[in-house]
């Protein structure tokens, strides 16, 4: 158990590499975006179309990742699941791209973009581009080869960011003195286009890197063996989009329920803005997503020979508790930097502030529901995830529906918070049943309590304290994270042991 873990963590850091370092060089966008975009609308615009990428995104995957990881570890060959995976995603996506720019009109005018159309003849290439790369990143977490991995990802960051600084910094400043170099493609009206612009360029690069994974897979389709495929992971199609709708619904329904569209746009961008400093928990669990997945089909292939039954199960017990562990550290860190992050937005969106330590909650539950999830994975049972992801969709929507016109984005903040906890309570109960597993209840309550208290601190010290001296306030800050890292390495983290082993081994 002690190597699957070590592996486990090794993973998660390297995958994590790509993952947190590319989602921070993107997260540091956010300042250049409040700042130099006209208005908060224009953000929400940005917001309101990446959602919907993501919506699509879960559809036109169609379950086809976790299919593809369920049945290369358990086919006798693994190149005939890659193949027929990535041509079954391949001719999905490019039927998408066709149908969707012969409809572009219709579709323009049902999502209210009639005067920018081409923002969505943009988005369709990209949503259709990262449909299709899935597969052969997917690969690459089969072959592990996180190295590889992570440097595709990393260069798709570095391109996009690079684009981005040219196009909302450089261009403007050369278009105020020098015009005529660069007319001839850059307009200053196009404005939040170039976000979209620079993402679709990335992708093309990226593709070239995935080109010789892609060849890797060869003709080796079979139409059985996807026919199978797609029975286990059509269940994950619905669990996908209603998982995926669960996180995007507030910033899809936004310009929706709200009947003034400027309005409704201008809030958005307020609250998606907030919402980006709340990412450092996305980030976590996604890197932490893309080791678990693989390390829990592995072994549920390799363990029957290696490890028992029970072995397997404290396996996944303990990676539960050292990602709630790292999670609500993660949850304290953030609410006690607050003064420092919220200069990541500008002035005039840090009214929506408030919504962090609430999307932060809701973030942490996402990842222990996913860490859940994985029970109905291993059983072939995957409508039951489909029947729970349904269940928070339904309850996020709701109370948004209800709560947006009244509460404007603090109501999508609580919808997310409340549904992703109700989902974990019945995944978990579920899974007791199905697949039981003695996860450290006793543990984790002990963290949640510990972690309430010092959120109740760092209220105080900013309601009582910062109005006094605002470097006593800092030093309680930087105490109450000290001091739960110190509870941690006491409890949890074998420093003792390892600084004995560093001891013999000098």
């Amino acid at each position: 158990m002690a190597n699957s873990l070590k592996g486990l963590a090794k993973d998660t850091a390297v995958y994590g590499l790509s993952s947190i370092l590319g989602r921070f060089l993107n997260w540091a966008l956010t300042p250049l975006y409040t700042r130099v975009l006209v208005s908060t609308g224009e953000f929400g615009v940005q917001t309101n179309l990446y959602a919907w990428t993501a919506l699509l995104l879960a559809i036109l995957t169609y379950g086809m990742e976790t299919g593809f990881f369920r049945f290369v570890n358990n086919e006798p060959k693994p190149q005939q699941v890659y193949s027929s995976s990535l041509i079954s995603v391949g001719a999905t996506s490019m039927l998408f791209v066709v149908l969707s720019l012969l409809f572009l009109s219709p579709i323009s005018t049902l999502l209210g973009y009639t005067d920018r159309s081409e923002f969505l003849v943009m988005m369709i290439l990209i949503v259709a581009s990262d449909a299709f790369m899935a597969i052969p990143y997917a690969y690459l977490r089969y072959k592990k080869r996180p190295w590889r991995f992570a440097v595709i990802r990393l260069t798709f960051i570095a391109v996009s960011i690079g684009l981005n600084l040219f196009f909302f910094l450089l261009c403007p400043w050369v278009h105020r003195n020098a015009p005529e170099a660069i007319s001839w493609f850059y307009d200053p009206n196009f404005g939040v286009g170039y976000i979209f612009v620079s993402n679709l360029i990335g992708n093309g690069v990226i593709f070239l890197m995935l080109m010789p994974h892609v060849l890797e897979a060869g003709w080796h389709f079979s139409l059985p063996l996807l026919r199978r495929i797609l029975s286990y992971s059509f269940p994950l199609l619905i669990l996908s989009i209603a998982g995926i709708f669960n996180q995007m619904a507030d910033k899809i329904l936004f310009p929706i329920l709200l009947p003034d569209r400027a309005e409704a746009e201008a809030q958005l961008g307020i609250y998606a803005a907030c919402f980006k400093i709340a990412v450092i928990m996305v980030m976590f669990t996604q890197a932490f997503r893309y080791a678990y997945e693989p390390f829990v089909f592995n072994k549920k292939k390799a363990d029957d020979r290696e490890e028992d039954e029970a072995e397997k199960r404290r396996s996944y017990a303990m990676a539960m508790k050292y990602y709630i562990i790292c999670a609500l550290f993660m949850l304290v860190g953030v609410m006690a930097s607050m003064d420092i992050l919220q200069y990541i937005v500008g002035a005039e969106y840090r009214e929506g502030l408030r919504v962090i330590p609430i999307v932060l909650c809701g973030e942490l539950m996402m990842g222990i529901c996913f860490n859940l999830s994985f029970w109905y994975k291993l059983i072939d049972r995957t409508w039951w995830g489909a029947l729970i992801s349904s269940l928070g969709c339904l309850l996020t929507v709701a109370i948004i529906w209800w709560g947006l016109p009244r509460y404007s984005y603090m109501a999508c903040a609580w919808a997310s918070a409340i549904s992703n906890t109700i989902m974990v309570i019945v995944s978990y109960f579920l899974g007791q049943h199905y697949y039981p597993v003695r996860y450290e209840l006793k543990n984790a309550l002990f963290y949640f309590t510990i972690t309430g208290i010092a959120l109740v601190i760092l209220w105080m010290n900013g309601q009582y304290i910062a109005p006094l001296s605002t470097p006593l306030k800092w030093s309680v800050n930087l105490s109450v994270i000290v001091g739960f890292a110190l509870i941690i390495a006491k409890k949890d983290l074998p420093l003792k042991a390892l600084l004995q082993r560093i001891k013999r081994q000098q």
